[in-house]
């Protein structure tokens, strides 16, 4: 692997942190690779880099932490075959779920304020609680306003209460994004409900896989989707390597 495809420059999660910002393109590890990373980040001045690495390859993973590589993620990746015994039947009435529109916007973002904590973002160390938040609020407009090709909000008559954001791959591929339930709702079912009606909206738009990723301390969000019907496909291990760690923001 040449010196200029080991890493790709993130623009986006630059941008939004205030922080040179990369993700390393492979998923395994070797010494020679280490050193053409760790000079791809230094020729682009790169703060923060993200490396997603697999979960089987013993070498890559402690070869991570020999040089540097903090640990701050499990990455699940589960599947669903539409179709399949366990998804999409609901009949609680008491949950509505509709489209997301344009009044929602300042309850969603609220929801997504609180409703992932889970992620490797917080517990990263290097980013404050103020950016991961804004982070989800950020993620959760943006799916509304096009990112997503739907957002279904579950309703009780007293306004949005939970979302999923639904992402279309390909014509055969689609994949669950954001899934929030706030927290005077929960224990209630929605999570359920609403990932339920994510996979009758699939269906209906002829879509036979759907892949959802969560995080391996997210045990309840690990639940609600076996419960729904999804299987474990793969496990990874995300690390974020710092060059710098001066310039937090509280």
């Amino acid at each position: 692997m040449s010196a200029t495809s080991v890493c790709e420059y993130l623009e986006w999660d630059s941008e939004f942190f205030g922080r040179r910002i990369a993700r390393a393109s492979g998923m395994c590890l070797t010494e020679e690779l280490v050193t053409e990373i760790g000079a791809w980040c230094s020729l682009h001045r790169i703060e923060c880099l993200y490396f997603l690495a697999t979960a089987r390859d013993q070498g890559t993973v402690r070869l991570a932490q020999r040089n540097g590589f903090r640990f701050v993620d499990i990455r699940l990746t589960l599947d669903f075959r539409v179709g399949t015994a366990g998804g999409g039947e609901t009949d609680d009435s008491s949950f509505a779920v509709r489209e997301a529109v344009e009044g929602d916007l300042p309850t969603l973002r609220e929801l997504a304020r609180a409703g992932h904590r889970d992620s490797r973002f917080y517990y990263d160390g290097n980013f404050s609680m103020r950016q991961c938040d804004a982070l989800y609020e950020t993620w959760i407009e943006k799916s509304c306003r096009g990112w997503a090709q739907k957002v279904l909000v579950a309703d009780r008559g007293r306004g949005a209460e939970g979302y999923v954001t639904c992402h279309i791959s390909d014509p055969a591929n689609g994949q669950i994004g954001l899934v929030s339930v706030g927290e005077k709702a929960r224990g209630l079912g929605m999570g359920r409900y609403l990932v339920c009606d994510a996979i009758q909206w699939f269906a209906q738009e002829g879509i036979g896989n759907i892949t959802v990723a969560t995080q391996g301390r997210n045990v309840s969000a690990q639940r609600l989707y076996q419960r729904c019907g999804f299987v474990t496909r793969s496990v990874e291990l995300w690390f974020h390597k710092w060059f710098t760690e001066s310039g937090r923001n509280e």
